[in-house]
């Protein structure tokens, strides 16, 4: 089968970052394994951080964490899905990933392919999708309406009731953000507050549903006092520990923190005073661990397809980079080590 991996690593500029490969097919699915056919890819940036940081010593590593295809043959166990079901997921990171024409994945961390969306646009939500999800309602506990709210245009500081409550998504730009800001505007009945430093930017949170912008650069505590809002959640997707201070000082008390980058030198004792508390989203663990919950990720997943048909949820493709070989990857890898993308890029087709 085609693939797309890398041997040894490298900077995203080297001509050797990614590798156009002809490897075996996978073997026959096992248990609750899908072996499915992939025909679109989306980049992340846990993608450029493998491929950067964890050298495979020569011997082929496909990456990949975002994908949309077509269920070929299914293992013995499996209960969820037949073979010609049209699924998205975004598999595991100890295991070969999802640049590669075929793919062994468990179909208790798959979900069913929106039907309203192309192969290339479903491709971009599963990792972001389950990643904003489990934050938003498993970690943070953030409370969930019975039914989601109309779909409506957004109506910036309009919709803002001051004195209430509110989430705060920092990095609003994001692959991760552009879902988690139309979940808690669907979901929830909370202020949504989104952060950005680019026009562009706030342009485009404020069209997911955020009902403020605020700016990152500048003083975020002084921006939510003059908004008169209580801000208990804060879910912190990039840069979290330049923003710490911030985010201690604006924070509710008993109020929860959920982080999903790097968070080395914080000062978690800030938190203390506010009986505050800390909390990490790793949309990996179910996986890695095998947990008795495992299915829950297809529950979820299966929950935003459907909010994704009735027209609530949006897919969030800004570049549609081609097919799936070793030089579009390469442009994917490097735009999002920029820093500077909203919402996703994919590739479809080999």
């Amino acid at each position: 089968m085609k693939a797309i991996g890398y041997a040894h690593s490298h900077p995203i500029d080297h001509p050797e970052a990614l590798l156009d490969l002809d490897l075996p097919d996978p073997a026959a699915p096992q248990g609750r394994e899908l072996l499915v056919e992939v025909r679109a890819v989306s980049v992340n940036p846990v993608d450029a951080k493998q491929r950067a940081a964890a050298d495979p010593g020569g011997k082929p590593r496909v990456l990949g964490f975002d994908a949309a295809g077509v269920v070929r043959a299914v293992g013995p166990d499996c209960t969820l899905f037949r073979p010609g079901d049209a699924v998205a997921y975004a598999g595991v990171v100890n295991r070969p990933g999802s640049n590669a024409e075929l793919q062994l994945v468990d179909e208790r961390i798959t979900g069913p392919k929106p039907a309203s969306l192309s192969f290339a646009e479903a491709a971009a939500l599963p990792l972001t999708t389950i990643t904003a999800y489990e934050a938003l309602f498993e970690r943070l506990r953030v409370p969930r309406l019975a039914r989601p709210v109309q779909a409506s245009a957004p109506d910036g500081a309009a919709a803002v009731a001051r004195g209430g409550d509110a989430v705060l998504i920092l990095g609003g730009g994001g692959g991760v953000a552009s879902i988690a800001i139309q979940l808690a505007r669907q979901l929830t009945g909370l202020t949504v507050l989104a952060t950005a430093s680019r026009p562009e930017t706030r342009d485009w949170c404020l069209s997911l549903g955020a009902h403020q912008v605020l700016d990152h650069a500048g003083d975020l505590p002084a921006q939510v006092k003059a908004l008169g809002l209580r801000v208990p959640y804060v879910f912190g997707i990039n840069r979290t520990d330049a923003h710490w201070g911030a985010i201690c000082k604006l924070l509710a008390p008993f109020g929860l923190v959920c982080v999903i980058d790097a968070t080395g030198g914080i000062d978690v004792q800030a938190l203390r005073p506010k009986s505050a508390g800390l909390v990490f989203e790793g949309m990996f663990a179910r996986a890695l661990f095998q947990t008795p919950d495992m299915a829950e990720q297809h529950r979820l997943l299966a929950e935003v397809a459907g909010l994704v048909d009735a027209g609530r949820i949006r897919h969030t493709v800004t570049r549609h980079l081609g097919r799936i070989d070793a030089a579009n990857l390469r442009q994917a890898h490097a735009l999002v080590e920029a820093g500077t993308m909203r919402g996703k890029a994919v590739l479809e087709g080999f």
